[in-house]
C-alpha cells in the first residue's frame, strides 16, 4: 500500500489535534505492518532483522547479550534465535568456557538476508517519508529521539515490552 504523496493539504486525524502523542500508537502500528509485509516474501520479521543486524554490528555475543542489545526479555529472545537457526541465518553454541551460556553468531546466509531486506525496508521508509524535505526529516528524528529519551528510552522500553509479554502469556 502506498502512501498518499499529497498529504501538506490535509489535516490532522482528530486525535492528533488534543493528543498527539496518541497518533504515534497509530503510526507506530502502521509502521510495523508496512514491514511486516515487505519483509513476508524473505519468511523474515521485523525482530527478526533486529537480531541479526545486532549480530552483525556486535560479532558473536552470549545470548544473554543479544537480550541485552535488543532490550527484550530471554524467553522473546530465544524464540527469535530459533526461528533464526531454523533458517540459518543464526548460530548458537555452548560457551566452551562457561556450559552454562551460549554464544550466537550470525552466519553467512543471515549476512545475506540483511542485505536483501535493507533494500527492502529502505523502501518502506522512503515510502513513508516521501514527502519530507532533508531537514524536516533530521528535524522528525530529533524530534522523536527527544520524545524517546524523555520517556525513558531503553529503559522504559524493557519493562513495557516485559509487561506486554506477561499479559501475552
Amino acid at each position: 500500500m502506498s502512501v498518499p504523496k499529497d498529504t501538506r493539504e490535509r489535516t490532522a486525524p482528530g486525535i492528533a489535534k488534543r493528543w498527539p502523542t496518541l497518533l504515534m500508537i497509530k503510526l507506530g502500528r502502521i509502521t510495523m505492518h508496512r514491514f511486516s509485509d515487505a519483509l513476508e516474501p524473505y519468511g523474515i520479521k521485523p525482530r527478526h532483522v533486529a537480531a541479526l543486524i545486532e549480530l552483525r554490528d556486535h560479532g558473536e555475543l552470549t545470548q544473554q547479550g543479544l537480550c541485552g542489545h535488543l532490550h527484550l526479555d530471554p524467553t522473546n529472545v530465544v524464540a527469535i534465535l530459533n526461528e533464526l537457526e531454523q533458517r540459518g541465518y543464526a548460530t548458537r553454541r555452548r560457551d566452551p568456557e562457561d556450559r552454562r551460556r551460549h554464544l550466537v553468531e550470525v552466519s553467512k546466509k543471515g549476512l545475506a538476508v540483511i542485505e536483501k531486506v535493507t533494500q527492502v525496508m529502505d523502501g518502506v521508509e522512503g515510502d513513508l517519508l516521501a514527502d519530507l524535505e532533508p531537514d524536516e526529516r533530521a528535524q522528525l528524528e530529533v524530534l522523536l529521539t527527544a520524545i524517546w529519551e524523555r520517556s525513558g528510552g531503553y529503559d522504559a522500553w524493557s519493562q513495557v515490552a516485559g509487561d506486554e509479554e506477561d499479559k501475552a502469556a
